[in-house]
């Protein structure tokens, strides 16, 4: 405790332990339990390093929204310092890339028909891939892959390719390591531990051999790139590497690209992958003969009678088909609201001494925003712990946004691929309702709604019955 009495009006939070802090006491229930105990805005130690928890929507938007940069930071972890736009520090370099970055993807399609495009003909191909039954992540996890390949690498991969799904396999992995207790809080805690050999390398092993197949990616556009034709965002990046070869204090090198692609090629894969078997898993749960899950089973048939309505079966969805399909997109919605698919955002740093909510949190403080608090606020939704998709929309039926609904995060750190994912979960989720109803395989279990957390929550492996309609 006496860390905590150095400053006035600190967030209170429980009694910490010699040398481990509160470590042993956080876990996925944490932020609950101790919100429940201590408010909204609580502190922990973990080792000898400022932790505040941020719970529920006033907390979080006046943290991320109204005081943006005092949260744009992050914390210096020892496998991610050098990381990319997701890890980055914030100041000059991060600001130079995520401008870059931004612009580059909206000229390869970020926000324009072309990209939509590419979503529809991927989720054909992935209705085409369909057996029966299958195991829907590895069919799910490669069509969306295809699609931040198109927009990295400047072409998609055959679902059975070696060197694609290595790469698959290989970030998922390195999603799984990063998010573990060895690389985010021992190895900060005790630094001296990179310099001893022992098993606990094996936490770099993923991230290594994935950026080895990036730089044989890199190496290829090298040789083959055009100057006078940018195929996509490596060829865009290695031209302002060109342009800064005279400037050493330049963001953009070779290493910077490698960590970038990773960031971008990761995160919007991992996620939106995850959202979408959630999404799957609440219609596979709708068609198990046992009593539904709350009012699951009701939303499939209005999803069909909908997509039947407005789009048919004689062309493809298409990004516009949103405004006229509300109770689909609040079924989306609702998903990623209740799935909670990312528990808490990336951790952030102060940037300055700043406070929230009149509680004073001095510059360096780690910050864990709780977006499940958020998600699942009893302030601010009907029903926050049922699967509910009414809550995004009014009493006319019209899909209305909520303030609370933020799995994207917010404010300066909020997540870059943000639109890219809301077109994916549109477009694959559609397509597939649009040809085909979903059930259980036969003698197979009712499915299980808790699934298992690490950096993101994942559902429980599970198979699916593809049914054309």
């Amino acid at each position: 405790m006496k860390r905590r009495k150095r400053w006035n009006n600190y967030p209170p939070g429980p009694v910490s332990f010699p040398f481990v802090g509160n470590l042993l006491q956080v876990n996925f229930q944490c932020p609950r339990l101790l919100s429940e105990k201590f408010g909204k805005i609580i502190s922990l130690q973990i080792g000898w390093k400022n932790v505040v928890l941020l719970n529920g929507l006033e907390a979080v938007k006046e943290a991320l929204v109204q005081r943006s940069e005092d949260f744009a930071d992050r914390p210096p972890f020892s496998l991610f310092d050098h990381m990319g736009i997701m890890m980055a520090r914030y100041g000059h370099g991060w600001k130079e890339l995520r401008r870059f970055t931004l612009s580059t993807l909206r000229n390869f399609g970020l926000g324009k028909k072309s990209l939509d495009q590419r979503v529809t003909e991927e989720a054909g191909c992935l209705c085409s891939a369909f057996s029966h039954p299958f195991n829907p992540r590895f069919l799910i996890n490669s069509a969306v892959g295809n699609v931040m390949c198109s927009l990295t690498f400047g072409n998609r991969f055959e679902y059975n390719d070696e060197k694609f799904q290595r790469m698959l396999h290989l970030i998922e992995e390195a999603f799984n390591i990063g998010a573990g207790i060895m690389s985010q809080v021992i190895l900060d805690m005790m630094p001296w531990l990179l310099y001893i050999p022992g098993p606990h390398h094996n936490v770099f092993q993923p991230y290594t051999d994935s950026f080895d197949i990036l730089r044989e990616i890199v190496k290829e556009h090298k040789e083959t790139r055009d100057p006078g034709f940018t195929r996509d965002f490596i060829d865009a990046f290695l031209e302002e590497i060109e342009k800064a070869k005279m400037d050493p204090e330049s963001t953009f090198s070779e290493d910077n690209l490698i960590f970038t692609v990773f960031d971008m090629f990761g995160a919007a894969t991992e996620t939106t992958t995850v959202t979408l078997l959630m999404q799957f898993g609440r219609v596979r749960a709708s068609s198990h003969p046992a009593p539904p899950i709350d009012n699951v089973s009701i939303f499939p048939g209005r999803v069909h009678e909908e997509i039947d309505k407005v789009i048919g079966r004689d062309r493809s969805p298409d990004i516009e088909d949103q405004v006229n399909l509300p109770y689909t997109n609040a079924v989306i919605y609702e998903t990623q609201r209740y799935c909670d698919v990312v528990f808490a955002g990336v951790p952030r740093t102060t940037y300055r001494d700043t406070e929230v909510q009149g509680f004073f949190i001095p510059k360096g403080t780690i910050i864990l925003t709780v977006l499940s608090s958020v998600l699942k606020d009893e302030t601010v939704w009907e029903k926050p712990h049922e699967f509910y998709p009414e809550h995004f929309l009014d009493a006319d039926g019209q899909f209305v946004k909520r303030e609370a609904f933020l799995p994207f995060s917010a404010g300066r750190r909020m997540c870059l691929g943000e639109q890219l994912a809301r077109k994916e979960l549109f477009l694959f989720f559609t397509t597939l309702l649009q040809h085909f109803t979903f059930h259980i395989p036969e003698d197979q279990p009712r499915p299980r709604d808790d699934g298992y957390y690490v950096l993101i929550h994942s559902p429980d492996s599970y198979e699916l019955c593809a049914s054309p309609r």
